[in-house]
C-alpha cells in the first residue's frame, strides 16, 4: 500500500482549483488541530474529560461543529492535512471513515429523533474547498434530495464504479456491502480508482477529489454508497438539520 500512496502522489500535477468556487477564508486554518491537541487530548489525559470534544478515542477525536445542529467532525489526533496526505494510504493507516460511521449515534441526540442508517452521510472535502488543514470527516444527515436520489438509484449501483448525478453534480458511485466499513477504506478505494482510470500519466491527484459515504439499506442487506467526484465539495450534500429523518 506504500507503493499505492507513492503512485497516486507521483501523478499529482497542478491542482485544478478552478473546478470549485474558492472557500471563504478561515481566520486560522490550524484551529481544528489546535483544539484537539491542545485542549481535548490534554483534558482527556488530565481528568478523563474530552471537552470541548464530544469524545476522544485512540487515534481520533469527535468534535461538534461550531455551526451547530446535528453536525460532528471526526478529527485524527495526528497531523494529517487532508485527503491528499500520503499517511492515509499507508498499510497500517487507520480507517477513519469506519470510526466516523461508528460515531454517527451522536446525530440522534443532537437532532432529537432516531436517525436511520440510510439518512446518514459522511464527507471529506477536496484540498481546494476546505478552510482547515487538518483532516476532518463531516458526520451529518444527507440532504433530502440526495437521500431520495440515492434511494431511487441504489439498486442499480454495483461493486464497479459507475457515473451518477447527485445533488446537481457528477460523481462516480460504488456499492460497499456490509453493516460497517471495517473491511473497506474509502481513501484506498479512491486511490485505486484514480490509478485504474487515469493510469501513470494522470494529472489529477487525490487532493482534487471529494468523498461522500452514504448509509444504505439495499434489498440484499445493509451497505453503503461511496461517491467520489471533483464537481462539488461533498459537505454540500449534507444537512445538519436532519430533516430527512423526520420525513
Amino acid at each position: 500500500m506504500r507503493r499505492l500512496a507513492a503512485s497516486v502522489l507521483g501523478v499529482a500535477g497542478i491542482l485544478a482549483g478552478a473546478l470549485l468556487a474558492p472557500p471563504a477564508l478561515s481566520a486560522d486554518r490550524d484551529a481544528l488541530r489546535q483544539i484537539v491537541e491542545e485542549q481535548c487530548l490534554v483534558h482527556w489525559r488530565q481528568r478523563h474529560d474530552p471537552a470541548p470534544c464530544e469524545q476522544v478515542d485512540p487515534g481520533y477525536a469527535v468534535l461538534a461543529d461550531r455551526k451547530g445542529g446535528a453536525h460532528f467532525l471526526l478529527i485524527p489526533t495526528t497531523d494529517i492535512a487532508g485527503i491528499e496526505s500520503p499517511q492515509l494510504l499507508e498499510t497500517d493507516a487507520p480507517n477513519y471513515f469506519s470510526s466516523a460511521w461508528r460515531a454517527r449515534d451522536r446525530l440522534a441526540a443532537a437532532a432529537g429523533r432516531r436517525i436511520p442508517r440510510s439518512a446518514v452521510g459522511l464527507a471529506v472535502n477536496p484540498a481546494h474547498a476546505r478552510t482547515q488543514d487538518q483532516l476532518h470527516i463531516h458526520i451529518e444527515c444527507l440532504r433530502p434530495d440526495v437521500f431520495f436520489a440515492l434511494k431511487q438509484a441504489g439498486e442499480g449501483i454495483t461493486s464497479r464504479w459507475s457515473p451518477l448525478r447527485i445533488g446537481g453534480a457528477r460523481f462516480d458511485a460504488l456499492r460497499i456491502p456490509g453493516e460497517d466499513l471495517n473491511g473497506a477504506n474509502p481513501f484506498r478505494l479512491l486511490a485505486e480508482r484514480i490509478l485504474a482510470a487515469q493510469g501513470p500519466q494522470a494529472g489529477r491527484a487525490m487532493g482534487d477529489y471529494t468523498l461522500v459515504v452514504a448509509g444504505m439499506q439495499f434489498e440484499s442487506g445493509p451497505g453503503f454508497v461511496l461517491l467520489a467526484g471533483t464537481d462539488r465539495a461533498g459537505e454540500l450534500l449534507l444537512d445538519s438539520t436532519c430533516s430527512v429523518a423526520g420525513a
